[in-house]
């Protein structure tokens, strides 16, 4: 799978244009190769696009040929006789946030509690420390009398603890795309485009 980025930066209306242009070359691009693409986000605007994030089945070189900035070259249809006539896309790969699954491999050791509680408390091993192998998170339960009870409980708290995880991992990858936005390269196009 791969995530890429189309953007206009904080270009002008014909930037957002030229995105709209690119987007629609870099979709018939795909479907010449037979690549499924989804569009997950899309900022239009009046004269185009904003911004457009796209999923793509598989990375391949003719996507890889994409990446970077990408130059149209055409005079301006929304500032007629405007003097530039050169617009600029950028093109990046954003990397898909790291979702943890409840399903991998959890740990249980068993200890003894501690606290109140009298004599149970002592001698047996009813407080649980959990494990979720893949993302080092643990938790560690000894709020119930039994054993079987606290791991059911550690159980909850990991998921938890995952969701809560995945949340921060989305928000990161939101906040790198975010940055990725702003930055377009200004020449060096790896294509260009004239109208």
């Amino acid at each position: 799978m791969l995530l890429m980025q189309l953007s206009s930066a904080h270009g002008p209306a014909e930037c957002e244009y030229a995105l709209q242009l690119t987007l629609r070359k870099l979709l018939q691009a795909c479907a010449a190769e037979d690549l499924a693409v989804e569009v997950l986000e899309e900022s239009r605007t009046p004269a185009g696009c904003r911004s457009v994030l796209l999923r793509c089945e598989r990375e391949t070189p003719a996507l890889r040929e994409w990446l970077g900035t990408i130059q149209w070259i055409f005079a301006s249809p929304f500032r007629p006789r405007h003097p530039r006539k050169n617009w600029f896309v950028a093109v990046q790969r954003c990397e898909p946030p790291r979702q943890l699954a409840m399903d991998g491999e959890i740990q249980f050791q068993s200890c003894k509690a501690s606290g109140k509680g009298g004599q149970h408390v002592n001698t047996t091993d009813s407080a649980v420390h959990a494990l979720h192998v893949p993302s080092g998170i643990a938790v560690k339960v000894m709020s119930e009398r039994s054993q079987h009870a606290n791991k059911r409980l550690a159980r909850e708290l990991l998921a938890i603890k995952l969701a809560q995880h995945n949340a921060r991992s989305e928000g990161q990858a939101q906040r790198l795309r975010n940055q990725q936005h702003w930055e377009v390269e200004r020449g060096q196009a790896v294509k260009v485009f004239r109208l």
